[in-house]
């Protein structure tokens, strides 16, 4: 089944209902639900396995589900965990990958590339780039075509610890000021908490809990109830019964 795209402004972004989805016999998701409205930024945890990038792929049409409904954006963009650059053209050339190269559309990706910080490395080599900024070009790419759904599937788990702080906080003042819906897919339940307006958390196939983050922004680690917070989200992950249990 194919993803409806939908166009209302006044209705949510995204629509999964009752979803279902298997390989041979193996059910992923099934009758999984999950709304996002415009501007919302949505974190899915779950284990691996449990279908999160799936969902994802289903989203973006990658891939087609065997039943229920789907309805999202015909602008959407990916970034996924790898930049996926071209080594073969310049960075400015993978921002606007797959457009026509205009004028307007080069002008368009040496602003996105600014807002990433990477001002005036348009005529730069992938191969010259850092990992943290592979990605940075990565981010450039999706929000040049100004999409209104950003999924995002695990863009920071390949970077060293220092970057993946800064890419986190690039995301978040980047999606406040584009404010389109985002889907973020993490294991990292610290990340979701930062990032998320609501954290939901996969279980059996189906969205078990959906968690409102009770936090004001900018987040940091360590604000009152947010260690209380983050161990709500692990005990419905298991992974304090996990460590109960070694």
């Amino acid at each position: 089944m194919s993803v409806r795209t939908v166009h209302d402004p006044a209705e949510p972004t995204v629509r999964v209902q009752d979803v279902t989805k298997s390989y041979g016999d193996r059910t992923i998701l099934e009758d999984f639900s999950l709304t996002l409205r415009p501007g919302e930024f949505v974190a899915l945890l779950g284990a691996s396995g449990s279908g999160k990038t799936t969902l994802l792929r289903i989203l973006a049409g990658l891939e087609e589900h065997d039943t229920g409904t789907v309805e999202a954006p015909a602008e959407r963009t990916v970034v996924f965990q790898e930049p996926r650059l071209v080594a073969s053209k310049r960075v400015g050339s993978n921002v606007i990958l797959g457009q026509r190269s205009t004028r307007d559309r080069r002008a368009a990706a040496s602003a996105a590339l600014a807002e990433v910080g990477l001002g005036g490395r348009e005529a730069a080599w992938p191969t010259t780039l850092s990992g943290g900024e592979a990605q940075r070009v990565a981010l450039a790419r999706a929000l040049v075509r100004n999409p209104r759904l950003l999924l995002l599937d695990e863009p920071f788990a390949a970077l060293d610890a220092l970057t993946r702080i800064r890419m986190q906080a690039l995301v978040a003042e980047l999606c406040h000021e584009h404010q389109p819906a985002v889907l973020l897919v993490t294991h990292d339940v610290d990340e979701a908490i930062l990032l998320a307006d609501r954290v939901a958390v996969l279980q059996d196939g189906k969205v078990g809990v959906e968690l409102e983050v009770p936090f004001d922004r900018p987040r940091r680690r360590g604000v009152p109830g947010f260690g209380d917070f983050r161990r709500r989200l692990l005990l419905e992950l298991g992974v304090e019964e996990a460590i109960g249990a070694a």
